[in-house]
């Protein structure tokens, strides 16, 4: 299924997993504020999106568990992380399945499960035909408000009228 991503959308989903890995090693799920700080720091729009101004700091994700003590023993994770994950995030070798309806990333570090809210944001980007883009992915993002995306957004001081029109967004119009 990844093979519908484009270039760019496909190098973010794949750091997305790793992110949802690095902050939940015990076998958490891959879930949508992992997605939203890939977005947030692979930028991955075919055209500009100056709305999308989320930094990478403003995005709660787990911090991953044993850093601080590592640090405290003068080891830099990141560090480790550098020198003993070569390819890693190569995306040609990671793939997403679908198994009735799980999704799962599957990859070098494991299988990483979608939970229900990721699952629904990649349903909405796959929805119509063609490639799947980052702005699809923001569409998915925004499509459902109990993700808790566009309060991450809206907290970080997004302007979520001019995300939605700079994306492409489809607004259902009421009749």
């Amino acid at each position: 299924m990844l093979d519908r991503f484009t270039p760019e959308a496909r190098r973010a989903f794949v750091r997305a997993g790793i992110l949802a890995h690095d902050a939940r090693p015990e076998g958490g799920r891959f879930g949508t504020d992992a997605l939203l700080l890939a977005l947030a720091e692979q930028r991955p729009f075919a055209g500009p999106v100056a709305a999308f101004t989320l930094t990478p700091d403003a995005v709660p994700l787990a911090a991953t568990p044993g850093r601080d003590l590592l640090a405290t023993l003068g080891i830099d994770l990141d560090e480790v992380r550098r020198r003993t994950r070569h390819g890693v995030d190569d995306p040609a070798r990671w793939h997403l399945d679908r198994l009735l309806l799980r999704l799962t990333l599957r990859g070098p570090l494991g299988d990483l499960p979608l939970t229900l809210h990721l699952r629904k944001v990649v349903e909405v980007a796959a929805w119509k035909p063609g490639p799947i883009t980052g702005e699809r992915l923001l569409w998915g993002l925004l499509a459902d408000a109990r993700n808790g995306a566009a309060r991450t957004l809206r907290t970080a001081g997004v302007d979520l009228a001019a995300l939605v029109a700079q994306a492409g967004v489809p607004v259902r119009r009421a009749a």
